[in-house]
């Protein structure tokens, strides 16, 4: 039953979050401001995720040494992104990336989308980066680490735990690449509709899915290519440095903290 809740409450942060990265588009055809709603949207974002920790809690999916382990992890990522606030790097490229790709990696789909949440709200009140863009960034870091764990032999779906073969440091390189353009891309769409450009790079109501995607593509290789490139770069860079020594450290972790509830015979 526990299961069945908190995927429900998965579900609805899914949801939550399409309506969100929809909203842009419906206030700039109405006129209304671009982060009316930002708050509320950040506090219900980590209002369920809360819920559902706090349901998985009360099952086998998650125990309280896992969840600080998250908090460790989330507070790790966010004074990388600290550091990175204070010695700026070059283009998009930041370090909070690679831990959270890793760890849904490792532990799986829930634990990666709660990663992402947590390190983008934490290291946002950490910076000072919080406003409207805050919920958006959340949201997309968070189904970054979601979608890591459906990489070729993630540890967390073997039996046993799975060797940082040639596989996983392919899968994670490529994927850690590919991340760092997707988050631009789904990123960009908060703001593309308020954006002002050449017309072939705008929006404006009454497009077809067609032309919309098309002046989407035109806007985001002029002004977000190259910076996601580097972000991409980056995220390969820190996975072929770090990322044999962590999956294996949080592999270990996953053993030793995994655990089954059984009815007494």
């Amino acid at each position: 039953m526990g299961r069945v809740v908190s995927g429900a409450i998965y579900a609805l942060c899914a949801l939550i979050g399409l309506l969100a990265f929809t909203y842009p588009f419906l206030a700039a055809e109405s006129g209304g401001p671009q982060g009316l709603d930002a708050s509320l949207v950040t506090a219900g974002l980590v209002g369920l995720a809360l819920v559902a920790l706090i349901v998985e809690l009360q099952g086998e999916a998650v125990n309280s040494k896992t969840v600080a382990l998250l908090g460790v992890l989330v507070a790790i990522a966010s004074v990388l992104r600290f550091l990175e606030v204070a010695f700026p790097l070059p283009g998009g490229f930041s370090p909070i990336f690679a831990p959270i790709i890793l760890a849904g990696y490792v532990f799986g789909a829930r634990f990666g989308f709660l990663m992402g949440v947590f390190t983008l709200l934490a290291s946002a009140l950490i910076t000072g980066g919080v406003g409207p863009w805050l919920p958006y960034q959340m949201y997309s870091a968070g189904w970054l680490g979601l979608l890591a764990a459906w990489l070729p032999a993630a540890p967390h779906r073997a039996r046993r735990a799975a060797p940082y073969g040639a596989v996983a440091r392919v899968s994670l390189c490529v994927y850690g690449f590919v991340a760092g353009l997707l988050y631009g891309l789904v990123l960009n769409i908060y703001f593309w509709p308020f954006a002002s450009g050449a017309a072939e790079q705008s929006w404006s109501s009454g497009l077809g899915i067609g032309e919309t995607l098309s002046r989407y593509a035109a806007f985001y290789l002029a002004t977000s290519l190259i910076w996601d490139v580097v972000r991409g770069a980056g995220n390969v860079a820190l996975i072929l440095l770090l990322g044999g020594p962590m999956v294996r450290t949080l592999e270990r972790f996953r053993s030793r903290l995994s655990f089954e509830v059984r009815a007494d015979a």
